[in-house]
């Protein structure tokens, strides 16, 4: 969920694996900070909280994987899908996924994180209304897709209170098991 250190692991994880890192958000902001008129129709969703169309978010990812697939095919993609219908479509339009990370962490924590983070990040979605409905799209909209990979046997639940680091040793063993060294 949103807070819960998913791009500072997925940091980790390129830095020591090499792999391509897509982040749904990181390409959405990009695309707001060009002004483009989608852009721009991008920002004033973001702004609100809500979620952007998954024709849009899944055109974005499939542009920036099809710039990057000689450089190395092992791609990282955080933060999606965020809707069971974004999974589902990724999977048979661009490509099948060997595992889904969860970084499983509470509510609080989460919030705690994203106010944190906002004192100094200057991103518009990091203030307590947009930090409400982001935490509640995620429970409506998000869980269901997690609850849909346990049935494929693809997602692995990383408790990702503890410190960066500890999060990282066990990310780095779940990845050992699944044939990624």
């Amino acid at each position: 969920g949103p807070g819960s250190g998913k791009g500072t692991q997925c940091e980790n994880i390129v830095n020591k694996y090499g792999f391509n890192h897509l982040s749904s958000g990181d390409l959405l902001r990009a695309e707001v900070a060009s002004g483009s008129p989608r852009g721009n129709e991008l920002k004033a969703i973001m702004e609100k909280g809500e979620l952007v169309s998954l024709d849009i978010v899944l055109q974005l990812i499939k542009d920036a994987m099809v710039k990057l697939v000689d450089k190395n095919c092992h791609f990282l993609i955080d933060g999606y899908p965020r809707e069971l219908e974004q999974g589902t479509r990724f999977e048979n339009e661009i490509c099948k996924c060997l595992c889904v990370l969860v970084f499983d962490v509470s509510e609080d924590v989460m919030r705690e994180r994203l106010l944190k983070r906002g004192e100094t990040s200057g991103r518009a979605d990091d203030n307590v209304e947009t930090i409400i409905n982001r935490l509640k799209t995620f429970n409506e909209l998000t869980k269901p897709v997690i609850e849909y990979y346990e049935k494929e046997n693809k997602v692995v639940k990383i408790d990702a209170s503890p410190s960066i680091e500890e999060v990282f040793t066990t990310v780095q063993a779940e990845l050992e098991k699944q044939g990624i060294k």
